[in-house]
């Protein structure tokens, strides 16, 4: 085993030794090749599947070290899939993945809530990661908010504050979406005491969630355009998403990150 210290909190932490050099290019060749036998499908996703474990424990590792995590052998929980650049083509509304070589699966694109640009092609798309509900595609586009100054905003319970010296400081109000976690927070509480005897129970909270979702999802949204329109780089504060859970800080944070990933994917 070896020892790294944990400066946050003045400790050390035990981290594995393999017997190997798991980064090394002749390793991951012969893991490859070991993963290869009697394979029948496109030798990709082996690839796709090696660089996502290796993301997996690279994420473990940092945040052990940082004692956020325990030395317990980190598992992915949900299902999905990271299909490689080279597995995919973009065919009008649908996206093209290679299964086999020769065999393809079609994937519908024309439910989504986003609009493709026009010049877009597959060599635009990133790794899309797939899941049994959801294709979470990456589009790399041109930068159109050059023109805009760079905003560095700031996250508090009812306000988001931004400030740049081109625009001075910039609030926006967040009061609706507080109010929306915090009444659903309520409401919440009071069914979760029947909710593990009840079947009945359960479904109310599941529908109380699923409402909280999407009425939170508008306000985010609506936040989201107004960073948009007001700024063009983006700068955030750097949250700790440990001891986030608190009542208070659940509305004031929790929130927002809808709001981040809203403004990354370019809603308008």
């Amino acid at each position: 085993m070896e020892k790294e210290e944990d400066n946050r909190k003045k400790q050390w932490r035990l981290l594995p030794k393999y017997k190997v050099d798991v980064k090394s290019k002749e390793y991951r060749r012969r893991l490859r090749d070991s993963l290869l036998e009697d394979w029948d499908y496109a030798a990709h996703w082996v690839d796709s599947a090696i660089k996502t474990a290796y993301s997996i424990l690279k994420s473990w590792r940092k945040n052990y070290v940082k004692g956020y995590r325990k030395r317990r052998r980190p598992t992915a929980r949900r299902l999905f899939v990271r299909a490689k650049q080279t597995l995919i083509k973009l065919e009008g509304e649908k996206l093209r993945l290679t299964v086999k070589p020769g065999e393809y699966v079609y994937l519908d694109l024309s439910a989504r809530h986003f609009k493709l640009p026009s010049e877009v092609s597959s060599s635009a798309l990133g790794e899309p990661v797939i899941t049994p509900e959801k294709v979470h595609l990456h589009i790399h586009c041109e930068d159109t908010q050059s023109g805009k100054p760079a905003v560095a905003w700031d996250f508090n319970l009812l306000s988001l504050d931004g400030y740049s010296p081109e625009t001075a400081w910039v609030r926006i109000d967040t009061k609706k979406l507080a109010s929306v976690h915090i009444s659903s927070f309520e409401k919440r509480r009071s069914v979760q005491r029947k909710a593990s005897k009840s079947k009945k129970a359960g479904r109310v909270l599941s529908k109380y969630s699923n409402r909280e979702r999407n009425r939170a999802r508008k306000h985010q949204l609506e936040i989201a355009r107004v960073i948009q329109s007001v700024a063009g780089v983006v700068g955030l504060e750097e949250l700790k998403k440990q001891g986030m859970f608190t009542r208070v800080l659940a509305c004031g944070t929790g929130g927002f990150r809808g709001v981040i990933g809203a403004q990354s994917h370019g809603y308008s």
